[in-house]
């Protein structure tokens, strides 16, 4: 029996509860052709084939599921433009002049998400409040200090926060400074997700949905991608499935597969918050995650939820596990909250690199593909959705924003995975340490 969009699984979240559904979507059966395939239905597809679309380039996505079931419509929402760990100079040192230009992609990434939601009318409760990282000992300032004066070299619109103006931000006094993005905020992801399938589906882009890619090969100056079902070929190839690559085929593209760890990241969403309570803990709305290796994040929700998170190690309950390991973390960051009830909690994985920066490759002529979101892919994934349409359009290196490498598989990833979650209690020994 062929499944259709409203049997497929979506996780538990508050995203799918308060998401309208998307479009009706086939599966690709049979033999298909388009000038430009695209694997992979998240914010890099979407974002990559509405911009082809716009262009005139006759555009077909491939996707397992359906659009935004994966990392791209579970995670947080937080809109961030910037990356993880490494800063500007990390990035040019590395890049040099491509890394350059990723670095003022990167500095507007979240305003390009904002002005794509704007332009095609979709409504996924953004809100461009600013994002905001705290420092979470004194020491630390010097990660805030340093991203100002980096960030600022690029002309991109922040601050540095004292104590007081991050208490006066946040409501609470448990950080001692901090970094401030102007351009950064929130949104529905799923909602995007959703709205940006819709749009491409009105400029004439086909999404096929349920149909898993399990191989693909160049034959004969073509592309071929194929499905348990059918294939499709086409002039051009661009793979955008990040974390999510090896979950379907493990022969699709182990080596972009295996150069990223999948994290299970967890979040949840608290019951409402009253009028008074919310008017205390980030009165301006804007989305946080602080310097803590574990980290500490948290943004409202068009219903004044609070969304936040967390990790966990071990077997046993884990659901129930960090229910209450974050309930207790959000009493003692903001005591006025109050007792603590969650109405969701859901997960997916974080596809991590080992540097903590993103992995853009060229995998043949016409073909492209990048992984390693490392928890900052919502803003930075629609942004380069346009950069690969520019290269599968054609556009001189020179003028791409996309500092390539080549695929590096990380040795013993199996192993590796598996202990992968053991890091947690790295970083937690790291956060309880003060920078000297």
């Amino acid at each position: 029996m062929m499944m259709n969009s409203a049997n497929v699984r979506w996780p538990d979240s508050l995203w799918a509860a308060m998401t309208p559904r998307g479009p009706d979507l086939p599966e690709l059966t049979g033999t298909a052709e388009a000038d430009v395939i695209v694997i992979g239905g998240g914010f890099t597809g979407l974002s990559t084939a509405l911009h082809l679309r716009e262009k005139g380039v006759d555009v077909a996505i491939v996707e397992a599921m359906e659009p935004g079931w994966g990392a791209s419509g579970r995670n947080n929402g937080q809109v961030i433009p910037t990356l993880s760990r490494p800063d500007p100079d990390d990035i040019v040192a590395k890049h040099g002049p491509a890394g350059e230009r990723f670095v003022n992609l990167l500095r507007d990434s979240a305003s390009t998400l904002f002005d794509v939601a704007r332009r095609y009318q979709i409504q996924a409760e953004q809100e461009q409040s600013g994002w905001v990282q705290p420092v979470h000992s004194p020491g630390r300032i010097k990660i805030a200090e340093r991203r100002v004066r980096q960030w600022s070299k690029y002309g991109a619109q922040v601050e540095l926060l004292s104590r007081d103006q991050t208490r006066q931000m946040l409501g609470s006094d448990a950080w001692f400074g901090g970094f401030w993005n102007k351009t950064g905020g929130h949104i529905n992801p799923l909602a995007l997700s959703r709205g940006l399938a819709q749009v491409v589906l009105e400029r004439g882009g086909r999404i096929y949905a349920r149909s898993p890619a399990t191989s693909f090969e160049r034959l004969n100056d073509r592309w071929i991608v194929k499905t348990a079902k059918g294939e499709i070929s086409g002039r051009a190839l661009i793979v955008a499935s990040n974390a999510y690559t090896g979950e379907f085929s493990k022969s699709l593209m182990p080596a972009i597969a295996h150069e990223v760890m999948p994290v299970l990241s967890w979040q949840m969403a608290t019951q409402p918050l009253t009028d008074n309570v919310r008017k205390t803990i980030i009165p301006g709305r804007q989305a946080m995650s602080d310097t803590h290796g574990e980290l500490y994040f948290a943004r409202y929700d068009a219903r004044n939820r609070l969304v936040t998170g967390g990790a966990v190690i071990g077997p046993g309950n884990k659901a129930e596990r960090i229910k209450t390991r974050v309930a207790e973390r959000l009493q003692r960051l903001w005591p006025q909250i109050g007792p603590v009830s969650f109405d969701y909690i859901w997960n997916g994985y974080v596809g991590m690199t080992t540097d903590f920066l993103p992995r853009i490759h060229r995998l043949g002529p016409n073909a492209y593909g990048w992984t390693g979101c490392n928890g900052r892919a919502v803003a930075l994934s629609i942004a380069l959705g346009d950069e690969l349409s520019k290269a599968v359009r054609g556009l001189p290196e020179k003028d791409l924003a996309l500092p390539f490498t080549d695929p590096a598989p990380i040795v013993g990833h199996g192993l590796l995975r598996r202990l992968a979650p053991l890091m947690l209690m790295v970083y937690r020994r790291r956060d309880a340490r003060e920078i000297a």
